[in-house]
């Protein structure tokens, strides 16, 4: 009886952490928006804000990069499918679908994504899947529909959405190729080279998308206007590069392999609560009902969804795995 209750508590203790690391990534993910858009109102067009961001992040990982060096020879397609799905194709998806549909709907779209996770591990890895994660995913996604007020602007543009719910397929790759590595014990890809090459690999893919050579650069001498107060271009754009993707990402990925693909994809839903929050209160861009009742049904979602996690290449259904398995697979990440 002690052994299981040690048993238990280590496996509680390493899902607190993957949480905690789940939520940190949804807040630094969440204040990107409220850093750039000041940029963008000041003249910098939102695809160079993008290549700016991956294109520093990749800069500041660099150092990284060298180190696990030996991953593009173990890994590559890894690391390339990282950086195409999980860096640059969500960022550019997304970018170009907010020019042809209204950005709540593309938000909601893109965040379709725990549901399209749920339909992997369903569907491709042939897991079964509980009422439980079912339950959270349908919260998280009905509450984010209030959030982003979709009732606010439907118009149907055919290949806006398609471009949104490409977004979400590549958030999609994003979940499960960082997961990939993580049951393999001593042999797994260290997630800090893969965050590294895939910054990389993504600052390659947007500088032939953004094309940053028209880029008015000027620009980032200056100030810009974050509701009504003047700050530096060069402050907000390192907020970016460290805080919105540095750290996104490196707590974002080391969740996935704390909890796993489908409730860390759930508990990314809070990124849309938390930019609102933070426009509201940086931006002066204020919350409707709605958006505080859609909040919190988020949130509701979120704690179903991770209230328990499965075990990672068992049968048990997701969401519900054995506390003892679930030791045996984490053991060298916990």
């Amino acid at each position: 009886m002690p052994v299981r209750t040690s048993v238990s508590s280590q496996v509680s203790r390493g899902k607190g952490i993957g949480l905690s690391l789940a939520i940190g990534s949804a807040i630094a993910f969440g204040g990107s928006g409220v850093a750039a858009k000041p940029l963008i109102e000041a003249g910098l067009d939102p695809l160079h804000v993008v290549w700016l961001r991956v294109t520093g992040a990749a800069l500041v990982m660099l150092p990284l990069a060298v180190r696990h060096r030996a991953l593009v020879r173990r890994r590559p397609a890894l690391l390339a499918g990282f950086g195409l799905l999980g860096v640059a194709g969500v960022q550019a998806f997304y970018f170009a679908s907010i020019s042809r549909i209204p950005v709540g709907v593309a938000l909601l779209v893109e965040y379709l994504a725990p549901a399209l996770v749920l339909g992997w591990v369903r569907f491709v890895q042939r897991r079964p899947v509980t009422r439980a994660a079912a339950l959270g995913v349908v919260l998280a996604v009905g509450g984010l529909a209030c959030v982003v007020e979709v009732w606010s602007g439907l118009g149907f543009d055919a290949l806006g959405l398609a471009l949104a719910l490409a977004a979400a397929c590549c958030q999609v790759g994003y979940f499960v190729l960082s997961d990939q590595g993580s049951d393999s014990g001593d042999d797994a890809p260290d997630p800090l080279g893969v965050i590294a090459y895939g910054l990389l690999v993504g600052a390659v893919v947007l500088t032939a998308v953004a094309r940053p050579w028209g880029m008015d650069w000027s620009l980032l001498a200056h100030s810009a206007a974050m509701d009504g107060t003047d700050v530096p271009a060069w402050l907000l754009l390192g907020w970016i590069v460290l805080i919105a993707t540095v750290v996104a990402y490196v707590t974002g990925v080391v969740s996935v392999r704390r909890l796993s693909p489908q409730v860390a994809g759930v508990v990314a839903c809070l990124e849309a609560v938390i930019a609102t929050v933070l426009a509201w209160v940086l931006l002066g861009e204020h919350l409707s009902a709605p958006q505080i009742v859609g909040g919190a049904i988020v949130l509701l979602g979120a704690f179903i969804a991770q209230s328990s996690t499965p075990a990672k290449g068992s049968a048990d259904p997701v969401a519900a795995g054995s506390p003892e398995r679930e030791l045996s697979v984490r053991g060298t990440t916990t």
